[in-house]
């Protein structure tokens, strides 16, 4: 296959972020690896029978077992003497943080020589925008709307990454598709290292995030800019800082401009400020300690 292991010409949304992440999973990979891929955004949109926008072997999987069924194909791969062959497993919100997370854990557990990368576009945006367990606390989804006396989902974001490095795996790590040589540089590494690892990457879905086509990585950046994002990599147990903005800009650059914010009161913008900053600070100052 010429080009991109990832194809154009799949039916995702214009402007779509998983999409992107994709594409960069898979120039960062190379052609030896196996995808195990949960039911998704990214799996109905890329393999509408009979055609694949996937380069190399890729398999569907229900939701909640897309790391089990790459546990088993790693185990077979070893079984071959295979050392060569990379495995990753893909998930979105579900497939990651709620429906699949049981299966996720056991395989960090375990300790499969596996690669798990969640898409994450804080909710379930195949299926029509319900909250998931990654939705951003005071974000209006069709599940949690927002009205007069709820704003939005009222609970905090699940933090995936750190509950996967609590399991003792070699390598927990965080990307944004707006910083692609990271992300790159991520997978990369991840995939050099022998055991469990676990990647998380920001990516913004236009419909559901209610965003212009054009503005996928505005967003993602500003993000990353605002702290309501965070790049770091935890290695053995030791977290690093990847990326510190000289200044955090203000959350509300962020959140103006999202439909799903475009409830917030002014009050509400200054609650998610101070919990921002008080989590950025927090997980700042722990930068270069061992965590587990």
């Amino acid at each position: 296959m010429k080009g991109d292991l990832f194809a154009p010409g799949h039916r995702a949304c214009a402007g779509c972020g998983p999409a992107i992440a994709m594409r960069h999973i898979l120039r960062a990979s190379g052609p030896d690896v196996i995808i195990a891929q949960a039911t998704g955004c990214m799996e109905v949109t890329t393999t509408p029978y009979p055609e694949t926008a996937w380069g190399v072997p890729w398999i569907h999987v229900t939701f909640e077992n897309a790391a089990s069924v790459a546990s088993g194909i790693a185990e077979a791969l070893k079984m071959q003497g295979r050392e060569n062959t990379k495995v990753i497993a893909i998930g979105g919100d579900g497939g990651s943080a709620d429906i699949g997370f049981g299966a996720l854990s056991g395989m960090l557990e375990r300790g499969h020589d596996v690669l798990y990368i969640t898409y994450d576009n804080e909710s379930y945006a195949n299926t029509g925008v319900q909250r998931s367990g990654l939705t951003p606390m005071y974000a209006a989804t069709t599940t949690t709307p927002a009205g007069s006396k709820i704003p939005g989902k009222t609970q905090r974001k699940k933090d995936l990454p750190m509950i996967a490095a609590a399991h003792h795996i070699p390598y927990v790590a965080t990307a944004s598709i707006a910083f692609i040589e990271d992300f790159e540089a991520k997978i990369r590494k991840a995939l050099s290292i022998k055991g469990p690892k676990y990647i998380q990457v920001l990516a913004p879905c236009v419909p559901g995030w209610g965003i212009p086509e054009n503005k996928t990585i505005y967003y993602a950046r500003k993000a990353v800019e605002t702290g309501m994002w965070v790049l770091y990599e935890i290695e053995n147990g030791k977290l690093k800082i990847n990326y510190r903005p000289q200044k955090l800009a203000p959350v509300k650059e962020y959140l103006e401009g999202q439909r799903r914010f475009k409830h917030l009161t002014p009050e509400l913008i200054e609650k998610i400020q101070d919990f921002v900053k008080a989590e950025y600070e927090k997980l700042v100052s722990k930068d270069g300690m061992q965590l587990f």
